[in-house]
């Protein structure tokens, strides 16, 4: 699954994604969690060159319900079962979006206790989780934008850790996913497969992360392992 991530930088966010600037300041986050506002990517008209960047509320809130503090709220939806889903099965068809990264977080299960790992691309650089998103409007006309961040089979450099993780798409298929219309089933399991595993990392940072209030560029600095004790002096 994906419970926690970061947009560490922001610099060349807009020209990455084929974006408008939009009239928000978007900055720097370590520890993105649910139910936080987030900056997602959406393909705003067919027939713009530009997409655009809005801003939604990290779990999935349907058009649909009738009150949403009753609703479940999922922040991961699994590549395998969207399709039968009804929360997701009509998003897949045209309510698709990219939900911008750095990193994400994974907790892994060892003898003292669960240690964060923070898990990128080797050369640092942004990248995207396929989403799908809705909007609610409520009885006071408030309108609320919410999304779910699918999740498929995990590669070798996310499997110690847990057994998904975000489906991240290749840059050159961003624009797949995002095009408007229906995708077909072969396609969007070919867009939604695990990431190519040479491209990522993963290594332990401190347990402030655990606090879903912490922020800073701390968080993401690399500790040693406990199970590396050629750091420990002798």
């Amino acid at each position: 699954m994906c419970g926690r991530f970061t947009i560490s930088f922001v610099i060349g966010l807009y020209e990455r994604f084929s974006a408008r600037a939009p009239s928000f300041e978007i900055i720097p986050r370590y520890n993105i969690a649910p139910s936080q506002e987030v900056p997602v990517v959406v393909r705003a008209y067919p027939e713009s060159p530009k997409n655009e960047i809005r801003l939604m509320k990290w779990g999935l809130v349907p058009s649909w319900v009738k009150d949403p503090s009753r609703s479940p709220k999922p922040i991961n939806a699994r590549a395998d079962t969207l399709a039968g889903k009804p929360m997701f099965c009509e998003l897949l068809k045209s309510q698709r979006c990219l939900v911008p990264a750095t990193g994400f977080y994974e907790w892994k299960k060892e003898r003292w206790g669960k240690t964060p790992y923070y898990i990128r691309m080797t050369d640092n650089s942004l990248f995207a989780f396929a989403g799908l998103f809705d909007r609610y409007r409520a009885p006071d006309g408030e309108e609320i934008s919410t999304f779910s961040i699918i999740t498929t089979d995990p590669n070798t450099v996310v499997s110690p850790y847990h057994d998904r993780m975000p489906a991240i798409l290749k840059q050159e298929d961003e624009d797949r996913w995002l095009c408007p219309g229906p995708l077909s089933r072969d396609t969007v399991a070919d867009l939604l497969r695990s990431y190519p595993a040479g491209r990522m990392e993963a290594y332990p940072v401190g347990k402030k992360v655990n606090n879903a209030n912490a922020e800073g560029e701390d968080l993401i600095r690399p500790v040693p392992s406990l199970d590396d004790r050629s750091w420990e002096s002798t």
